[in-house]
């Protein structure tokens, strides 16, 4: 019972409310929220693609402990690591399934598998890494700046702001209808009346969330419109006074030298001992 009470305090929607919120309104004390948002992306970019043109495991290994170190030191969410750590160990555990299945429990068959999952892996952590420590309007800003459309650039910060807005008001939904509805008397074997009960309610909460969401909306394209949003987005002045604080800084530079520096030891590191 202290178990599931304790499981039922981690997991519930005020803990993931609160979890999205810090995520959405970033973490400035952190390190990498004190990059530039350009080289931040820039080396999301490599990490992300640099496991796709090699099948060293022994490299791909190392990019994993570096990566996840990095997560560490981001400060990253301990629910968004245990959603990956569970998405990870379930993909693991379909593999084995299935490649004794139909590959003889082989290892020629696994390890190509388990390869994909390390390079998937990897883009998995360093996403998390990054954008989780970066502010929406960096993130924004950075994707502005390095010549992404401007609707793109804002349907990502606000992206980040409404996902919190919508949990609690998708929660305040589904708690009426629970209020206004009548649970199941007779719970059937293994309580699938009470589970169906709450698929149920679930599927019908999502019709009034799309309504509020359309309303939120067009109430801030109107707030938007009346402070001359799409002017700006056009306006060469506008967009320049906008981005005038992203300047490339002295822990800008050090940060760009050292994890070069720490990629090429890496690849060194995976010819002198390859898998």
């Amino acid at each position: 019972m202290d178990l599931t009470a304790k499981i039922k305090n981690v997991l519930n929607v005020e803990t993931i409310k609160l979890e999205l919120i810090k995520t959405a309104f970033g973490k400035p004390d952190v390190y990498l929220a004190k990059i530039d948002p350009r080289v931040l992306i820039f080396w999301y970019l490599v990490v992300s693609l640099l496991p796709w043109f090699t099948f060293n495991n022994t490299i791909l290994i190392t990019i994993i402990i570096y990566t996840a170190f990095l997560a560490v030191v981001s400060r990253v969410s301990p629910l968004i690591l245990s959603l990956l750590g569970i998405g990870i160990i379930t993909e693991l555990f379909t593999i084995l399934f299935f490649s004794a299945i139909f590959g003889g429990g082989s290892l020629q068959a696994v390890l190509p598998l388990l390869t994909l999952s390390m390079k998937i892996f990897i883009m998995s952590i360093a996403s998390v890494s990054v954008f989780a420590s970066m502010s929406p309007e960096k993130l924004s800003d950075g994707l502005l700046s390095i010549g992404l459309p401007a609707q793109f650039s804002f349907s990502i910060s606000y992206a980040y702001r409404m996902l919190p807005i919508l949990i609690d008001e998708f929660h305040q939904i589904f708690q009426s209808f629970r209020l206004r509805g009548k649970t199941p008397e007779n719970h059937g074997f293994l309580k699938w009346r009470m589970v169906y009960y709450y698929i149920k309610v679930f599927v019908k909460s999502f019709y009034p969330l799309m309504l509020n969401v359309a309303k939120r909306t067009r109430l801030t394209v109107e707030a938007l419109e009346v402070r001359g949003f799409s002017y700006s987005l056009h306006n060469p002045e506008a967009k320049k006074q906008k981005l005038a604080y992203l300047k490339l800084r002295k822990k800008d530079y050090l940060f760009i030298v050292s994890q070069l520096m720490l990629i090429l030891l890496i690849l060194w590191f995976g010819s002198q001992f390859p898998s």
